[in-house]
């Protein structure tokens, strides 16, 4: 039988091949150990221990497995029904907004150079689905780091726990909640970006365009498999609305623009729409390993000293090693940094933490390999050098921006000016804020 247990992903066993491709990546690279062999010889097959469902098993639902199976007996679970139903409700009002690795990706799928960036056709292509009003995630990955800056300042100022966790990957959030709940108060409280988005389009949005919240359906085009997930846990919904309605991903999208018949070579681009779709280079780099901590400090750093950080490349964050460490002085303040690049190099640093022996401050965690860039909801590849020109082109843009910083973002100012006061205000906590839950004892029950 199919395992549809989970909100992200299917198993299919009647399509696997015993080649054990998902095995390895889920033990040795990932080392979450969710599925394994069980049985011998014409009764072998891959599975969850007991065979119990994915959604109650260890797995954290990154999706790296769906990237490696040869048969699609592993896959995301889609949500183009849904999607599809909303655009021909009259009575929806369409909303899409499009993370940073989308645009980096995409163009694989249509044979078009590798590492081409397709923001302005991909708006055009959105628009012509149907979709009434195209933002770009970047907008609330800005507003991310002022909120996530904002917390790290204050919870070294004033003694908080130390150190802090990024919280915009749903697969570590999920993991450290299921493995290690102990820890979970050093977990960041900001919402992942796309779901700040969410939030911001069904308050701020809705009561400036007069539209009612209920009537907006918010679609995330999203690298992952874990935001579909994540856009249904109970502690992401305002006013007891989801944030995001259905999340899309890179593969699910390129199905919907074959089915319509677009195609990429000859559309026009265009821009996204205001007042969320203006954004910085600082948020651009969020989908690759190491981006959201060189974010994060290009604003802290300002926040802390009123100066601008004239090292805007912080490369020795940057790169594919499983852990990477830096140091930056803050007002003579030594900051110490870490960035975990896949959430099998996770775990010594956690013990470290456990034992009281960390000398970090910030630590930015991305369960995929090289970052959202490489995420279970992305176009399907076998080489590394893919993942690469994918980052460089992140990281490109990140260059040509005239703003490279968040603070920098003139949509983000306006609506700490109109609507949040200023970052951590009691009203940004309400809305771009969360809480998590210890599903170690749920698991266990």
């Amino acid at each position: 039988a199919i395992d549809i247990s989970s909100a992200s992903m299917e198993r299919d066993p009647a399509k696997c091949i015993l080649c054990g491709r998902c095995v390895r990546i889920c033990n040795e690279v990932q080392k979450i150990g969710a599925i394994d062999f069980t049985n011998r010889g014409f009764k072998s097959n891959v599975t969850t221990p007991y065979n119990i469902g994915l959604n109650v098993s260890d797995c954290i639902l990154c999706g790296q497995c769906i990237l490696v199976c040869p048969t699609a007996a592993l896959r995301e679970k889609s949500s183009l029904k849904e999607v599809t139903s909303a655009l021909n409700d009259n009575t929806k009002i369409p909303v899409v907004q499009i993370a940073p690795a989308v645009r980096a990706s995409l163009g694989e799928e249509y044979n078009l150079p590798l590492g081409t960036n397709v923001t302005g056709q991909l708006v055009t292509a959105l628009k012509r689905l149907g979709f009434k009003y195209v933002f770009d995630t970047n907008f609330a990955a800005d507003l991310t780091i002022m909120e996530e800056a904002a917390e790290l300042q204050n919870r070294i100022t004033t003694s908080g726990t130390l150190p802090m966790f990024t919280s915009c990957c749903p697969g570590w959030v999920k993991y450290i909640e299921q493995n290690r709940p102990q820890l979970l108060e050093h977990v960041s409280t900001c919402k992942s970006p796309h779901e700040m988005e969410g939030a911001v389009l069904k308050t701020y949005f809705s009561e400036k365009t007069g539209i009612n919240p209920d009537d907006l359906f918010v679609v995330s085009i999203m690298p992952c498999t874990v935001k579909k997930f994540e856009s249904e846990r109970d502690e992401l919904s305002e006013q007891k609305l989801q944030d995001v309605d259905a999340v899309l991903t890179t593969r699910e999208l390129v199905r919907m623009f074959k089915i319509a018949g677009i195609e990429f070579e000859d559309i026009p681009e265009s821009d996204f729409d205001n007042p969320l779709g203006e954004s910085t280079g600082a948020a651009a780099i969020f989908g690759t390993s190491g981006g959201v901590m060189e974010a994060a400090l290009r604003t802290a750093y300002f926040n802390l000293t009123g100066e601008e950080l004239k090292n805007l490349s912080l490369s020795e964050i940057r790169g594919m090693d499983g852990i990477k460490e830096s140091t930056i002085k803050i007002n003579g303040l030594e900051i110490n940094v870490a960035v975990i690049n896949g959430i099998g190099n996770v775990g010594p640093v956690l013990d470290q933490i456990e034992r009281g022996e960390s000398k970090y401050h910030f630590i930015e965690v991305m369960a995929c390999p090289g970052g959202c860039i490489n995420g279970g909801g992305q176009p399907i590849h076998q080489k590394t050098d893919k993942i690469k020109k994918r980052i460089k082109v992140l990281y490109e843009i990140d260059e040509k921006m005239k703003h490279r910083r968040s603070h920098e973002n003139e949509s983000v100012k306006k609506i700490y000016e109109e609507y949040f006061e200023k970052p951590n205000s009691h009203k940004a906590h309400e809305i771009l804020h969360t809480s998590y839950i210890n599903r170690k004892d749920i698991l266990k029950n």
